[in-house]
């Protein structure tokens, strides 16, 4: 089993940074529009999401011999309306522009991708623990 680990530093009350091993930077608020400067952790999730079941996608209609003029998804995310305010539901929509692909074939490489390949997918999917502790400033 492979680990990955990041750290999420706090800036100020609503800023945050996230940097990972290789320290690549991703920067999070919780600021409103039009103070919004970053995604937020929910956002995020979302982008998450739309990224690494594009990846295998594109991947997959490309081993089809499949040209890819353009490639994008949408990710859109139902919010519960209390506290935690999580995703009740996430739709995404694949949208693939090529002179050779079908409806058909291109509806089975999302549904491989999604169901199967996605790890982001599947996280949402598992168990989550946590911990805790307290350092004393000398």
């Amino acid at each position: 089993m492979s680990k990955r680990n990041v750290r999420v530093q706090m800036k100020a009350d609503y800023e945050y940074e996230a940097v990972n091993q290789q320290g690549n930077v991703v920067q999070l608020d919780m600021y409103d529009a039009p103070a919004k400067r970053a995604q937020s952790p929910m956002d995020l999730l979302l982008s998450a999401l739309g990224g690494c079941a594009s990846v295998d996608a594109v991947l997959m209609m490309k081993k089809k011999r499949k040209e890819v003029l353009d490639f994008y998804v949408e990710v859109e995310g139902d919010r519960n309306e209390g506290v935690p305010a999580f995703y009740t539901d996430i739709h995404l929509n694949f949208v693939l522009v090529s002179p050779n692909a079908t409806e058909e074939e291109f509806s089975k490489v999302v549904a491989l991708s999604v169901d199967k390949y996605c790890s982001v997918a599947s996280s949402l999917k598992s168990r989550i623990t946590y911990s805790s502790e307290v350092k004393k400033s000398l």
